[in-house]
């Protein structure tokens, strides 16, 4: 009995135990959740301090952080993560006694020092940090702060974050040369100050600019009571085009006792893409030999109507009658969406193809992997939409993607997401009824980290499982290599490597699940781009898989060599199915040796295996100004896709709060629309700071021959997405600067761009530059307020200028309305209209509205 008693007191003394542990713990626990969620509150600004600093290629910027909690923020305990475009210079926080360490591509994170004090509430700690290159805009500031407890899974952000504005030279000029400071009102009205003002009755009524184009004078009644007929071969444009009229005026009748007048779509024998468009009073009549012809003469009909007609249904809508004859200059007129880093939805991408459509655009680039994310799903591979289409705060890449370009911890964000296989083979049928044709994307061998982290999250995966040959069917990654490198964006872990055989297995499998979506949805599917820009120096270096191959292929003398291999490879695969290998400029290329010094050369090798590469490197200053008619004298087929002129993302001009990035120079509208695709050099302006152009940097570049021009197989319009955080965001940066590309992809080269007299040229410019722009803000614009449910198209902010007492404005688009307060506040929709110069004095902001009420930045001057 004694030891039964014993054993009894024993397990209450155990019973006991446990259950004071167990209260313990979830008291520990509910302290710890209390501490997490009231330790967010955290306010961050961050603000430049000095560019060019200590007289190098940096930046020295700064951080405050205001702790908003009612307690003390714990000197330990915590981490705070971020995301920031440049690289800080290790070991360079000063001012607080925190460190700041680098994770992985933009991650950065900040960790108390042993002697970091509890921050008490409502106190700041600041600390500056040295970066590389410089910082001039909110875009270049941090983004996607989170908070981390030790210990915990989950990150808490940070919400109240700000970039102060810069107003000092030594925060807005880049380094010693840097003349250009940020853009003001006055540069602005300058800039506008030759620009026309057209009445709209007098602008030409299609858009992009036909090839020939005469008004009649008289009108067509668009109603129900139309009739519209088509032979069967244009069953897909009849269908198109009772959809859209059906919007317009409601659905056409077809008793014959109600018809008054008709539209048939007739075919002809005229060059592919081409059409005829007769719209007379009582008929309209559009010709042409295919149903992509048919396509783009119903376009123009749509162009014809007042931008107006597309609010409402109404009963009826009078068209003007003309007679057009029309046909593309190129064959290949594209835009490049990325959807990689962050995502766009399908209602969003369809949307999109109904703008490229209107404007005769045939070709969506998809940029849908790299090293952020991969976005379409693959049956067989289905790790790569598991694990690589979702980011948030994570320590091993196992479960999704490391937060970057301001993602933050959750995983809800527009940072994940992607097209499930029944989503994409609907974007590809509504493509292909709009005759535009979707180039998918597979960014290789570097931008791979994304894949590379989903295949080895499968390679463990079937490794726990036991089947060794499954896990490494489709590995990216040398296990064993120990090679050391950093790509352009920062990463060490984001290049295939080559010399893998999986490497090939992946490609095939993901070409083959690509092709039967294309299949089903009965979608052309002719070229895939496979990549190929910004691989690092030192990859593949120590890599075993590197080593033993170098051993029995001859051919293959160093890294460099891996390079010619591996686009072989995938050409050979591509070539099997049908299909040519698209890729990007460095495809093309080969590395050697001139005067002891690496050089770049279009790469015989692949010259008459029929590679297309997007030429983006037209950087005015870096000395490639001419890769593009290198590569096109030299036989590659060639996509004109110059950052100078074409790339989106690049921010409208040099101001403290004007979205996007500007490493190639600053891309207004005007850039697109003065580009001349045979003969860049003739039109380029300004250089990459926005300093006036030394055209002496075109002496001994090569111009392009006639065989050149031949391979010139189009252009292309590029948005990159790392700041593209929202749909809106996304329609800012593309429009309007989509309708310069689309005018110089469609329309022949103007009388300005021919034109060897500088005089005469720039004198038929200005014309025609005051032409565009009034047909952008009178037509095009306003009819996109409606067009497929409307877009969220940048507005432009006035120019202007004070003079003798007065204050001048004007506009880059007419057709706005600008209004203006005279007390410094902001202007609405309701505020004055600006009508003629504004003698009163004081503050006067001044802001354009579209007919929505939707209204732009504002500009401000001071009338003293």
């Amino acid at each position: 009995m004694h030891t039964k008693a014993r054993n009894k007191r024993s397990l209450l003394k155990i019973l006991v135990t446990f259950c004071l542990l167990t209260i313990t713990l979830l008291q520990l626990n509910a302290q710890k959740k209390k501490v997490e969620n009231t330790f967010n509150n955290i306010d961050v600004t961050w603000q430049i301090e000095e560019n060019g600093h200590n007289g190098k290629f940096q930046s020295l910027t700064s951080l405050v952080l205001t702790n908003k909690n009612k307690k003390d923020l714990p000197a330990t305990g915590w981490t705070i993560y971020f995301n920031f475009a440049r690289m800080i210079v290790p070991g360079s926080a000063t001012g607080a006694d925190v460190q700041i360490e680098h994770v992985n591509g933009d991650l950065f994170r900040i960790t108390p020092s042993a002697n970091f004090q509890p921050l008490a509430a409502g106190k700041s700690f600041k600390v500056s940090f040295v970066s590389s290159d410089w910082v001039v805009n909110f875009t270049d500031a941090p983004t996607g702060f989170y908070i981390v407890w030790q210990g915990a899974e989950k990150g808490y952000s940070l919400n109240n974050v700000k970039a102060i504005p810069s107003t000092e030279p030594k925060q807005y000029l880049r380094f010693a040369g840097d003349k250009i400071g940020l853009i003001t009102p006055q540069d602005i009205y300058q800039k506008n100050a030759g620009i026309k003002n057209i009445e709209e009755a007098q602008l030409p009524k299609i858009f992009p600019t036909p090839v020939s184009y005469k008004e009649t004078n008289s009108f067509f009644n668009l109603s129900t009571a139309t009739k519209i007929t088509a032979p069967e071969a244009f069953t897909p444009e009849l269908n198109y085009l009772v959809k859209q009229t059906s919007k317009l005026v409601g659905s056409p009748t077809q008793k014959l006792s109600e018809i008054t007048n008709s539209i048939e779509l007739k075919q002809n024998n005229l060059p592919e893409g081409a059409y005829a468009l007769h719209v007379k009073d009582n008929a309209i009549v559009i010709e042409a030999s295919s149903g992509e012809g048919v396509f783009y003469g119903i376009q123009s009909l749509l162009s014809l109507i007042s931008p107006t007609a597309f609010a409402r249904t109404q009963k009826a809508i009078a068209v003007p009658t003309v007679e057009v004859e029309d046909a593309p200059r190129f064959g290949y007129r594209a835009f490049f969406l990325d959807v990689a880093r962050n995502f766009q939805t399908k209602q969003e991408l369809l949307r999109v193809l109904d703008l490229l459509a209107l404007y005769k655009q045939n070709v969506l680039h998809l940029h849908f992997s790299d090293d952020e994310a991969w976005r379409v799903e693959i049956p067989s591979l289905p790790e790569l939409t598991q694990i690589a289409a979702v980011r948030g705060f994570t320590t091993d890449n196992k479960k999704f993607l490391q937060s970057t370009l301001g993602s933050g911890p959750d995983t809800n964000t527009v940072a994940s997401g992607h097209y499930s296989r029944q989503d994409f083979i609907e974007i590809l049928r509504y493509a292909t009824e709009r005759h535009i044709q979707v180039i998918p994307e597979i960014e290789s061998p570097g931008h791979a980290r994304a894949a590379i982290k989903a295949m080895n999250a499968r390679y463990e995966k079937y490794m726990k499982l036991g089947d060794s040959v499954k896990a490494k069917e489709f590995l990216l990654y040398d296990l064993q290599d120990t090679s050391k490198y950093m790509s352009v964006q920062f990463y060490n872990d984001n290049v295939m490597n080559v010399a893998l055989p999986s490497v090939y297995s992946f490609v095939e499998t993901v070409v083959n699940d690509l092709a039967a979506m294309y299949k089903e949805a009965n979608a052309p599917l002719k070229t895939v781009h496979m990549g190929g820009d910004e691989v690092p120096a030192g990859v593949w270096e120590k890599s075993p898989l590197y080593l033993s191959l170098k051993e029995k292929d001859k051919s293959i003398q160093s890294t460099d060599d891996l390079w010619y291999y591996y686009f072989g490879r995938v050409n050979n695969i591509l070539k099997a199915r049908g299909l040519f290998l698209s890729g990007w400029e460095e495809a093309a290329l080969r590395k050697t040796q001139q005067d002891g010094g690496r050089k770049m050369i279009p790469n015989p090798d692949f010259v008459g295996e029929h590679f297309q590469v997007d030429v983006w490197n037209n950087v005015l200053g870096w000395g490639a100004e001419d890769l593009a008619y290198q590569l096109a004298n030299s036989g590659y087929k060639v996509v004109l896709s110059c950052v100078s002129n074409q790339y989106f993302d690049m921010a409208y001009y040099k101001d403290f709060e004007e979205p996007g990035y500007y490493w190639g120079g600053y891309v207004d509208i005007d850039k697109p629309f003065y580009f001349v695709p045979f003969d860049y050099f003739k039109n380029s302006r300004e250089d990459k700071f926005g300093n006036p152009l030394d055209k002496s940097i075109f002496i001994g570049k090569q111009r392009l021959t006639d065989y050149g021009k031949s391979n010139i197989v189009g252009i292309k319009g590029l948005l990159w997405a790392e700041t593209l955080i929202s749909s809106n965001k996304m329609e800012y940066m593309l429009l309007p600067k989509l309708l310069g590309l689309a005018e110089r992809a469609w329309s022949k080269d103007p009388d300005w761009a021919i034109e060897k007299d500088s005089a005469k040229s720039a004198a038929l410019y200005a014309d025609a530059w005051s032409t565009f722009v009034n047909v952008v803000g009178k037509r095009e614009l306003p009819r996109l307020n409606y067009y497929a449910g409307g877009f969220n198209y940048r507005i432009p902010s006035p120019g202007a200028k004070v003079d003798n007492g007065k204050v001048y404005a004007n506009i880059q688009l007419p057709g706005f309305t600008i209004r203006y307060t005279i007390d410094g506040k902001e202007p609405t929709a309701t505020s004055n209209i600006y009508k003629e110069p504004i003698s009163v004095q004081g503050t006067i902001k001044l802001r354009a509205f579209d007919e929505r009420g939707r209204g732009g930045r504002s500009a401000e001057v001071k009338n003293n």
